[in-house]
């Protein structure tokens, strides 16, 4: 099995990650990409800032991956999560497996972007038109951006 798991700070190429998992004896890579919408919660969003203790981050997606190639006896992962500004439109996260079949590559990769979500520490503020900016903490958790979280390290530096 390999792994690839990396907290980037420019774009991601999903098709670059592709080329890196996919394998002769595999039938099936999966992907996901998360990309930057235009609006949330009724609010126009401008962009996106995602900070992060990037070795932290980096260590969890580690244990994600190998947890989930154990689980769904996939050949390869990849699991790449962007920090810094981005703008609507740009991918913030992709997930790429392979597998000798669909079932196991399409699961692992519906697994794997619930886990980042779910546990990564990775810390994301909104900016808005016309509205302040807002840390999203989980789903429904957000807190206006003088109200931040604390980052441990100088997160995002």
């Amino acid at each position: 099995m390999a792994l690839h798991a990396r907290i980037v700070t420019g774009a991601i190429d999903t098709g670059a990650l592709i080329r890196e998992v996919a394998a002769p004896v595999d039938g099936a890579v999966a992907t996901f990409e998360g990309r930057v919408r235009d609006h949330h919660r009724g609010k126009v969003v401008e962009r996106l800032e995602y900070h992060a203790y990037p070795e932290m981050a980096r260590e969890e997606l580690e244990r994600i991956g190998r947890e989930l190639a154990r689980r769904f006896e996939v050949h390869d992962i990849a699991l790449v999560h962007r920090t810094g500004e981005l703008a609507v439109g740009e991918v913030s996260v992709a997930v790429v497996v392979s597998a000798p079949h669909r079932h196991p590559a399409l699961a692992c990769c519906a697994a794997a972007i619930e886990e980042i979500k779910r546990r990564l520490p990775i810390w994301k503020k909104e900016f808005f038109a016309g509205a302040e900016p807002e840390w999203v903490f989980g789903p429904d958790e957000t807190c206006t951006a003088s109200a931040g979280p604390e980052i441990p390290g100088g997160a995002g530096d």
